[in-house]
């Protein structure tokens, strides 16, 4: 079965970095999309960047344009989320998900397979 695992989250400073890393298995990437999502405590989840594992093509919301990158590696099975300037708004338990023949997209419901999450906290 497809399962998804997080890692790389913790404490940063405010203008510090992290790389997420979600590691696939149960499934090769070769066809699909790959979403990165945050919820922040008392908000709605929202989708922060994705990536077309066929071709490589991404995209990000808004506040993530220029300070984030999305990234994979079909050989490990894997996609990153290189994310710079981080602010406290970006706090939140990041969560990578799969999507199934929609491609692209920020909308949760497009996704069918999630990992747990992993907590990034941007504090001084």
């Amino acid at each position: 079965q497809v399962q998804l695992v997080e890692s790389g989250g913790g404490l940063v400073r405010p203008g510090g970095s992290l790389r997420l890393s979600c590691a696939a298995s149960g499934v090769t990437l070769d066809y699909y999309a790959i979403g990165w999502f945050r919820q922040a405590p008392g908000k709605e989840r929202e989708g922060v960047a994705c990536i077309n594992t066929s071709d490589g093509g991404s995209g990000y919301v808004d506040s993530a344009k220029g300070r984030f990158t999305i990234s994979m590696d079909n050989v490990k099975n894997m996609v990153y989320l290189q994310m710079n300037s981080l602010q406290p708004e970006d706090t939140g338990v990041y969560s990578c998900a799969l999507g199934v023949g929609l491609g692209c997209t920020f909308a949760a419901g497009d996704y069918e397979y999630w990992g747990q999450g992993t907590q990034v906290t941007v504090s001084s």
